[in-house]
């Protein structure tokens, strides 16, 4: 019988599932044999052993001794001193070699293949701890520094096995998609920066913690990085031995049949009149027609006994484990295909107001995030303008359609295209594809001085705060006109903060609020403030919030009345759309509004290799759920009087029941051909009847089915 290889490193059960050798036996699942204790005895009481061994041989010597010396001379106590050393040195060096590599009783290393007692290295394979006390040690001592070195590379070891063990690696994926998941709850910077404004601004110190743990950039936060590397590592290391294994199966015969493959639980035995090679032949034809991979014994092939050995090994089902492999593979290329599209990908995000556009270029973007081989300058010239958004809702207010024609050409000197961008149907332009991810209302400001002039004019986006668009505005003016006061010559700047309601009503409780998501009766309730922004000292801002440090709220005049904290102003109502009374005589007007979009430009090159590695992924995976791996033989025996006995088995690693009835079947197809009609009944004897004692074969069928449980890979 072939020894068993041992099973690379990433294996649970340490048994390669595919291992060519394992089935020279009817226990061919079974996994090996422990080791015996006898050769696991502990170190320590070798040289008790020895010593025993060595005085017994000196009482023989003093008892029956016919040295010259007799048993006081001096000739005799050295016949019995190397005595001594020589059974105690064999001894050493047998244990020694069983030993190999293990630890010695007090923690010194016996890399040499032998074993000291008292922590020196016995390097000429004898034990100094069972001699005699006088024994010189022999043999090289280890250099210093060695055991440091031999320590580091043995961690080292253990942790790169760790590493790419099969469960760090299931565990390190556990772990990636537990930490994808605020990924999913909370929003991203990457994808709706507004939003993340809108977060930190409702959460407070929540929010801040959050924010400084990377949570708002979840899958470019360092933390995310080490997880997905330490899983790539793992699964290329834990793959390749198994790839390695696996190719060497493919193209090694089945393993041999054991010699009564018809014990096997489900195997039968029949007397057939053809001869055995023939009948052989026959069931390789029939395991073939079934899609068998069969290997027929040659015919110089003999048993252990010495008779002919006339057998056929057949099996089925490496379509299994080539799918589990398939299914790795696809997942490290998934894995692969989005490093480098973060590498080499890029994406930006801005918000265009109706009427407005953008180009790729760096300083277009509100935010941009570019992977670290894409240069900024290289960008593709694309440009793109919004002419028209529209949304329509349900009767409920629930979102139904939203829509951008948009106008855009490739290159400078391109001819200008048309077209429609909606939710998940992305313009596509180039390599770079273009989202429409988010949009919302952007009313109309208008400053004028006291001689009416225009002195500042604007779309100014508000926020959306709920599913009816209630929004929060920001408004600041940094040139007003206004004259600098004080010592300093503070600039006296405007800001106004306000809430917009698409379709407003007045609720008793709640005031002004919006009923429904599309801009039927707009509203816009504001707020002044007068002083100085900072927006003039290169220290970058919030542009949703209004810090009022060195700001005064100051009172106004219009629809709600004269010299109002708080004015309410509707857009589409001429009369009802002005307010007096701002610092200076200037007077603010709220034209109209506009509703504005946000898209989002994203370029992944390797966006086709992680789409075809999640096909593979779903195709391997079905692979190696539904193919079952099973193992046939049959075995045939010449009779004295012509003819041959014919014995059918076979094992399977999983669905025990389904591999029953493709037995059978095989059993059936295989009697029918190498045993006529007219066999007589009494002929045929199913295997299970074979064994002496029905509990010999509850043990064997009970141990076979556990072990092929515990081998499914």
């Amino acid at each position: 019988m072939t020894t068993r290889p041992t099973a690379p490193s990433g294996h649970v059960d340490g048994l390669m599932p595919d291992d060519p050798t394992i089935l020279e036996d009817p226990e061919a699942f079974d996994p090996p044999a422990p080791r015996r204790a006898t050769d696991r005895t502990d170190q320590t009481e070798r040289p008790e052993r020895q010593s025993e061994k060595g005085r017994t041989s000196t009482t023989g010597a003093a008892g029956g001794s016919a040295s010259p010396g007799g048993i006081g001379s001096p000739g005799g106590t050295a016949s019995t001193a190397a005595a001594e050393t020589s059974g105690a040195g064999a001894a050493g060096a047998g244990d020694g070699r069983a030993e190999a590599g293990e630890a010695a009783a007090d923690g010194s290393s016996a890399a040499d293949g032998s074993s000291a007692a008292d922590g020196s290295s016995a390097a000429d394979g004898s034990s100094a701890g069972g001699g005699s006390p006088h024994a010189p040690s022999s043999g090289p001592t280890r250099p210093a520094g060695a055991g440091g070195r031999a320590g580091a590379l043995a961690l080292i070891a253990r942790s790169w096995r760790q590493l790419t063990s099969m469960r760090t690696a299931l565990v390190l994926l556990f772990m990636l998609a537990v930490a994808a998941v605020p990924g999913s709850l909370l929003p991203q910077r990457n994808v709706n920066p507004m939003k993340v404004e809108e977060y930190l601004a409702d959460h407070g110190s929540l929010a801040s913690w959050l924010d400084r743990f990377s949570f708002f950039d979840v899958f470019g936060a360092p933390w995310f990085a080490a997880i997905y590397l330490l899983l790539f590592i793992s699964l290329i290391g834990c793959l390749w031995s198994r790839v390695r294994w696996h190719a060497r199966a493919l193209f090694t015969a089945p393993p041999k049949a054991p010699s009564r493959p018809g014990r096997l639980p489900g195997g039968s035995t029949w007397t057939s009149p053809f001869e055995a090679d023939e009948a052989v032949l026959r069931a390789r034809g029939v395991l073939r027609g079934r899609r068998f991979r069969v290997a027929v014994a040659p015919a110089d092939a003999r048993r252990p006994d010495g008779t002919p050995d006339h057998s056929a090994a057949a099996e089925k089902g490496y379509l299994r484990e080539t799918g589990n492999l398939v299914f790795h593979l696809a997942l490290v290329a998934l894995l692969a295909g989005m490093g480098f599209g973060s590498w080499f990908g890029y994406q930006g995000t801005v918000l265009v107001i109706t009427g407005n556009g953008f180009a790729n270029t760096l300083i277009s973007y509100d935010q941009y995030n570019g992977g670290e081989l894409v240069d900024p300058v290289d960008l593709p010239p694309f440009s793109v303008m919004l002419d028209r958004f529209e949304a329509t809702y349900q009767d409920n207010g629930q979102p139904a359609d939203f829509r951008a024609d948009v106008r855009y050409a490739e290159d400078r000197d391109a001819p200008t295209r048309t077209e429609t961008v909606r939710v998940n149907h992305p313009l596509a332009i180039g390599n770079a594809k273009i989202y429409l991810i988010g949009h919302g209302y952007a009313p109309h400001f208008v400053l004028r001085d006291p001689a009416g002039e225009i002195v500042w004019e604007s779309y100014v986006p508000c926020t959306p705060r709920d599913g009816m668009f209630t929004s929060t505005c920001t408004v600041k003016i940094p040139d007003t006109g206004l004259p600098p006061l004080g010592e300093l010559r503070a600039p006296q700047q405007l800001a106004f903060s306000g809430v917009f309601t698409p379709t407003t009503v007045l609720d008793p409780g709640h005031g002004y609020v919006s009923v429904f998501p599309a801009a039927r009766a707009p509203g816009l309730t504001l707020t002044g403030f007068v002083g100085n922004l900072h927006l003039n000292e290169g220290i970058p801002q919030n542009v949703y919030t209004v810090d009022t440090r060195d700001m005064t709220q100051f009172t106004m005049t219009g629809p709600a009345g004269a010299d109002r904290i708080a004015q309410v102003v509707a857009p589409n109502n001429p009369r009802q759309r002005t307010l007096t009374g701002l610092p200076g005589g200037l007077s603010l007007e709220v034209d109209g509004v506009r509703e504005f979009a946000t898209f989002q430009t994203k370029s992944d090159p390797f966006k086709g290799l992680v789409l075809v590695a999640s096909v593979v992924i779903i195709a391997g995976l079905i692979a190696s759920l539904r193919v079952r791996r099973r193992r046939v033989w049959v075995r045939a025996t010449p009779l004295d009087g012509g003819g041959s006995t014919v014995e059918i088995g076979g094992l399977s690693r999983s669905d025990a029941q389904g591999f029953a009835a493709e037995l059978t079947a095989l059993t059936r197809r295989i009697r029918d051909d190498t045993a006529p009609e007219d066999v007589p009944p009494g002929a045929e004897t199913p295997g299970a009847a074979i064994p002496t004692t029905p509990t010999t074969t509850s043990s064997s069928t009970s141990s076979t089915t556990s072990a092929t449980s515990e081998r499914e890979p």
